[in-house]
This record gives C-alpha cells, structure tokens and sequence, in this order.
C-alpha cells in the first residue's frame, strides 16, 4: 500500500515526502510525465536506483513471436511489445570524486512533487556524501503538452558548506538493462537490447542517437542540447558512441553557488522516413525548444493547462481523497492522450510497460467518454487513429472467413495481438465499443464531420461483422453465438446480453448514419436492403431474462450455472489461483459485465431491472480487473445504494494512488483514472447520454457534500454544480441562447442569460444494500472503518 504518510493528500498535487525505495516503482509510474506521443517515467534524475527504466514513443514496438502449445486456424502469428527507447532523463553526477548515489552517504532530505496545474515533477533532495561534503540538488522536469515532440530538464547543483568540485554527466542512453519480469500474464514481455545503433553525431552541448528495431524496423531519433549557467570556470565536453551520448560538466562551487543546466530534448520516430529525415525532425524540435527557451516552455505548459482544467475540473467537497484522485486521473487522461495524434491510447498510457504497451476496448470505452466531454479534439485524434486500422481489421475478418471489419482486442499499430482466443477474438463486442464511441462523439460534439470523413466507414463495416457473426433462429429471433462479453471468466457463450445490445446499437447507427451520408454510403456498396437486414436483426436481438428469479442472463443460460463457492476460493485475482476450466461453468464474474449493459444501455432496462440486477450481480462480481469499480459505482448509485457507490468510487480513483491492485509499478490503470471521473459525473451527476440527448439526475452520497463538474456539449461549457437538496446548472457560453436537457426524467430549457436550479430528488432503493463476495468487498474511503 502507498501511504498517505509519504504521500499526503492535496488537492492539486502528488507530493512525495520522502524517499521509500521499497516504492520507487510505484512512484516511478504516479510520476510518469507524457503528452500522448512521448512518456518519461519518474525515474530519479541520476537513473539509480531505480525500479523499471522507462522511455517510451507511442506507437514505437517491436514484434515478437506468439508461441502457441497448439496452433489454430486464425490465430496471430506475432505480438507488438512496447519498446523503451534512449533514456535522455539521466545526469549522473559526482560530489568531489563520489556518485551522487542515494543508496550511500546520508540523505538528510527527499521530496518530489508532481503539480497538476503546472504540469511538472520537482524534486529537491539534501545529501551528505561519505565524506561529509552537503550538497542539495532541485530539479524540474516536463514533457511539453504545447511541442509534440520536446521534453525539458532543469538541473540545478548547490553547495552547501565548503568548497566542493561538481561533475555533472548528462546523457542519452539506449539499450537499457530492465528488471526480469514476474510471473504475471500483465507484465510486459521482456526485450533484450530491441535497438540497434545507426548513427549518432556531437557538437560542443548537444548529441544525437539514430536507433533502429531490429524486427519491426521503426527508426527513431532522439536528441539533446544543453544550457549551462554557473559561477567562475567550467569545462564541458560532449562525446557519442553507438548507445551512448554524454555531456560533462565540471566545475567548483563555493557554499551558496550553483551549477544551473537546463536539458533540451528532442524525440521522433517513424517507419517511412529517412536517417536524414529522422536526425532532421529531431534538430529542428531542440531549435523550437532553445527558440521558447526554459521559462517559455514552463509558462505554455501552465497556459494550457489552466485552459484544460477551467473546461475539466472536477471539484468534490467533503472526500480530500477522491478530489485528489479524479484531478490525477484527468491529468493522467489527458497526458496518455493529447498529442497521441492519431495514434493508440495504451492502457497503461506512457507510464509502463505493463500489456506490452497495447490498446484495448478500454480506450474506446473508458477513456473517450472523458475526452469527449472535456478534449474532444484528443477523442477526435483517438478515433481517427482507429479508422486508420480498418483496412487491417477488414482482413483480419477476411482471415476469419467474415464480412465487414474486426478490430483487434488488443494491439499497438492495430493488427491483433491476443494470442488467448475466449478472451481476445471472442470478445466481439469491441467493434460495437468503437462504433459507439464514434457516436458518442457526434452526439456530443454536434459535430458529423468526423462521421463524413471517417466514422461512416468504421460503422458499416463493424455492422457487416455482425450480419456475420449472428443469425436468425426458424422464429425470427437473432443470436449471437461464441462471444465473450467484458467478463473474461465467461467465454465463448451464446447471446451475452452487453454484446447483444451493443451490437443492436451499432447495427441500428449504422443504418441511421447511412441515411445521414446516402451518396457516401452509396460509394461503400451500402443497399437498402443491407439497411434494412441490420434493422431486423437489432429488433429483434435476443436479451435473456430469467423469468423465475427477475433478472436479466449475463449470457443465455449464466443463472443455471453452477455457484462459485466463494468461501473456498479466497486468492485473488483468481485468474491467477484458479484454471479457467473451473471459471467459465460457473457464476462467478471478473468485472462489471451485465452492470456495464445497464450503464452504457440505460434505455433498455425499467428501473426495477436495474435494482435486481445489480443485487445479484454484485453478490458475484470479484472486481479482479481495474475496469469493474466504476461501473458498480454508477450502477449502485442508479439504484439507490449511494454509500456503496461511494466506497467503490474511492476504489476506482485511488487505485494507482494507494496501489490497490499491487500492479502500479508497471504503469497507470488509464481505464480506472479515467472511471474516477465517470463515477461521479455519470455516477453522482447521473449523467447519460445513449439516447443522443443530455441527461443529468444528480444525487450525492452522505460523505461527498458538493460535487461541481464541468462539461462540454454541442459548443456549450455546462456547469454542474449539485449539493444534497439542489443543482444549479450553468451555460458558460454556446453557438445560442438556450439548451434542453433532461433533469430527473423533465426536459428543462437552460439559458446563458442566467443559471437555473432545481431540486435533487434523492432516489430510494428498490432493494436493500447488497452483499458481495467474502473478501472481495470494496476498499472503503476510511480504511479503519
């Protein structure tokens, strides 16, 4: 557990009291700077000690093998790995003749901060070498949001007491050693030495490295460039070798002087462009750098950020914990995200190793929804990147003897890389997740020019892969057969009611986004009679209901199944302590799956639905994935059980911030940061949007006293601002005077004249609070409890 003793809570913060080297993987991953393209993990300036080095460029990968015990028709052949390219974070430095090494001498003081509204990681530390000289070293580091490719260093050297000779080596380093991996299928898979050297070159303060994967053959190219400012002589010195570049500094110091440098860097890659090309594109991001200069830099990051959250900021009073933890988990959304520029959003964003670095249905259906809302030109990216891979989507499905598109269940350049059939090709339902997230973004945005230039496209072909895939029974009725639905301990079942109604969504905007588009549609061979096939197949989906006990089938069949008996089986994940032999026949859930259906497909359950599915649900549901949390947080409180959903808002937000799942060392949880803000705006806020209009039917939990959120809708900024009794709902500006929403189930018309407020109605649960499994209880919001 991460503790709030070395690190407190505060509102705009990640403050690092002192150093815990039992956590240095920890905070490696909370401290992780990145824009999207380029990530820098928080590892300490000088490199050691250190838990996983890690320097990533999104979309950078190496292929490797996908071995199989037995091969099957259709099952890929090669993975993608997330590749740590040239470390350029690093300055090892020496006092007198001894390394600065935090491991040796005394550290009299250690403290790092990561500032959400300045997006950057200080570090100031006060060390005693062996031989009693006292040096103190600040530190500040950002990864630009502004300049897509620059990341900056300022390094700053103090003596303390006497006169002490400093010697400052600042380096590009490639080929790094990393740490073995564990015995875990979410770790990475181990690379060794992935790049090889093309060429490298030096100037008096600056260096360049050219690297080259050996199996995918993507080039990158990173560069750095120094300012150096210090009292009396220097020497400094560059040299480059194939892996390694380096700077040296030295200089004297009397007590009170300072060594200042500040590190340019500079980061590129690609698969077409030329050595020249490459080494060019980095030249000119240092010359952008050295143009904004160091406070430049530091000012345009602050610039855009008060921009991001004055439309973002989610404020929660009562709960100092969770309004810590959403503003970590939208800066870390946003980081993952905002200059990706048509590339993936990973699942562990920049911060990791962890999935090999891939992308998931997570992106689509965890982290867009945030983006829509707050960076809809991030989500824009996001999907454009998608329908970038369809032409590899489309013959992934050739191979699999299907019409239409199907995207992968997780990749990096966007070829599918599970090599675990049930829980990766099964999982169909992330072609309907990427549908609607395309629609999400048109409904919210008001915007249907990225449904013309790209959407359309993605639509019709994830709608032929469903005619496809399904079929019509001899009564009429359509069936989905050999899915995998979001509960991984499920598999390969037939008519999963969340991929049964996804696919009806995506069928029926398919259809609607053909009459929108009827010459475009035209050009892809849509007919009217294709059109109207996906309506009937929508109509008439079968959604399994028990009649006896009240609630829907997560699959046709799940509630005859036998019971998990959860008193024998108390080590979890069990994915880790159970064979999967014994999960799939049984009642037993990974994650939010049947639950998930209710939030994302609201309409088609009665209130009383809801209620009952949720209470039995919950009594089955051991929440072993990072994704589950959110979901029960919002569907406890569309119920009714506010307390609960609070307790599992506290898990979903504070997972990477208190380590809940004992995996943040190998990077952040992107899907559950970006859930911290779904569950209280969807959750608390009420917030949904699947019928294309805006619904909002707040109500807030004993503990949380006011919660304010802010939105972005058809060219509007709405604020939400709810207390226990009332919400006051705000037009900050629009394309027009007024906008209709839906309150509490009442269309009500807002204008930007003045705010308007109406009562909260406090819901009353149909049911009492459900239990849950033993020992799978969520982590409350006070542990002592």
């Amino acid at each position: 557990m991460i503790s709030p003793e070395i690190f407190p809570v505060e509102p705009w913060c990640v403050r690092e009291t002192r150093l815990d080297f039992d956590l240095l993987d920890e905070a490696e991953s909370l401290f992780a700077l990145s824009n999207g393209h380029l990530g820098l993990r928080g590892n300490l300036d000088e490199g050691e000690p250190s838990g996983l080095p890690g320097t990533y460029l999104n979309g950078f990968f190496e292929t490797r093998p996908l071995p199989y015990a037995e091969a099957g028709y259709g099952y890929p052949e090669a993975g993608q790995t997330l590749v740590n390219v040239t470390n350029g974070k690093l300055f090892r430095l020496l006092v007198d003749d001894e390394p600065f090494d935090l491991r040796y001498g005394e550290l009299l003081s250690h403290e790092r901060v990561l500032d959400m509204r300045a997006g950057t990681l200080t570090r100031d530390a006060h060390w005693c070498s062996p031989a009693g000289k006292q040096i103190k070293v600040h530190s500040t580091r950002l990864v630009s949001l502004v300049h897509r490719g620059v990341a900056a260093i300022e390094y700053i050297v103090e003596a303390v007491d006497e006169f002490t000779r400093v010697t400052v080596q600042s380096e590009l380093v490639t080929n790094e050693d990393q740490p073995e991996t564990e015995d875990d299928p979410r770790v990475s898979a181990a690379l060794k030495d992935p790049l090889q050297a093309i060429h490298h070159e030096h100037t008096d303060y600056s260096a360049l490295l050219v690297h080259q994967t050996r199996g995918s053959e993507l080039m990158m190219a990173a560069a750095m460039d120094h300012e150096i400012d210090v009292p009396g002589r220097v020497q400094t010195t560059t040299d480059s070798h194939d892996d390694l570049a380096r700077t040296t500094v030295i200089c004297g110091l009397r007590p009170g002087q300072k060594l200042r440098i500040v590190k340019y860097l500079a980061y590129g890659w690609s698969s077409l462009r030329s050595r020249p090309a490459l080494r060019d594109q980095a030249a000119a991001a240092i010359a952008g750098a050295r143009y904004s200069g160091w406070q430049g830099l530091i000012d345009a990051q602050r610039a855009f950020l008060d921009e991001f959250w004055d439309g973002a900021d989610v404020e929660v009073e009562g709960d100092a914990d969770i309004q810590q933890a959403v503003r970590f988990g939208l800066f870390h959304v946003l980081q993952a995200s905002i200059r990706a520029e048509r590339r993936a959003i990973p699942g562990k964003g920049l911060t990791g190793n962890g999935y090999d670095g891939h992308a998931f249905w997570d992106t689509e259906g965890f982290v867009l929804p945030v983006l829509t809302y707050t960076m809809p030109t991030a989500a824009a990216d996001a999907l454009r990147w998608r329908e970038s891979t369809l032409d590899l989507a489309k013959e992934r499905a050739r191979t699999l003897n299907l019409k239409g598109a199907a995207f992968p269940w997780r990749t990096i350049r966007g070829e599918e890389c599970s090599a675990y059939w049930p829980a990766g090709t099964a999982a169909w339902h992330v072609n309907a997740d990427i549908a609607m997230a395309f629609e999400r973004y048109r409904w919210v945005t008001g915007d249907d020019s990225l449904e013309r230039s790209c959407g359309l496209k993605v639509l019709v072909e994830t709608a032929r892969l469903w005619m496809s895939l399904g079929h019509h029974d001899r009564h009429g009725v359509w069936h989905l057969d050999g899915v995998t639905g979001p509960d991984e301990y499920t598999a390969v079942v037939r008519d999963n009611v969340f991929t049964n109604l996804m696919a009806a969504s995506n069928l029926r905007a398919a259809a609607q986004a053909c009459l929108r588009h009827p010459d475009a549609a035209h050009d892809l061979g849509v007919s009217t009679e294709e059109t109207s096939a996906w309506r009937d197949a929508a109509a008439a989906a079968h959604i399994p209901f028990d009649e006896e006990l009240g609630v829907h089938q997560q699959h046709d069949g799940f509630t005859t199944l036998r019971e998990w008996d959860f008193h024998a089986n108390t080590e979890y994940p069990l994915l880790l302590n159970e064979a999967y032999v014994r999960l799939y026949p049984s009642q037993v859930v990974k994650q939010a799956d049947l639950v998930l259906a209710m939030q994302w497909q609201s309409h088609a359950f009665t209130d009383e639905q809801k209620a009952r599915n949720v209470d039995y649900y919950e009594r089955r549901t051991t929440r072993d994935s990072s994704l589950s949390a959110c979901t029960q947080a919002v569907m406890c409180a569309d119920v009714g059980h506010l307390e609960l959903a609070h307790d599992y808002t506290y898990e979903a937000a504070l997972i990477d911030l208190r380590n809940l799942h004992k995996n943040t060392r190998n990077g952040l949880h992107m899907a559950s940061l970006a859930g911290a803000w779904t569950a209280l705006v969807a959750g608390f806020g009420g917030l949904r949007d699947d019928e294309g209009l805006l619904v909002l039917n707040p109500h807030l939990p004993d503990g949380i006293s006011r919660l304010r959120f802010r939105l972005a809708w058809r060219n509007f900024r709405l604020t939400v601002d709810v207390v226990h009794n009332s919400v006051t709902y705000t037009l900050r500006d629009g394309p027009h005077a007024e906008l209709t929403i839906r309150h509490a189930g009442e269309e009500v018309t807002l204008t930007t004249d003045k705010p308007t407020t109406l009562t909260v109605y406090r819901r009353q649960p149909l049911m009492p609070t459900p239990k849950q499994p033993p020992g799978c209880e969520p982590v409350h919001r006070r542990r002592s409890t």
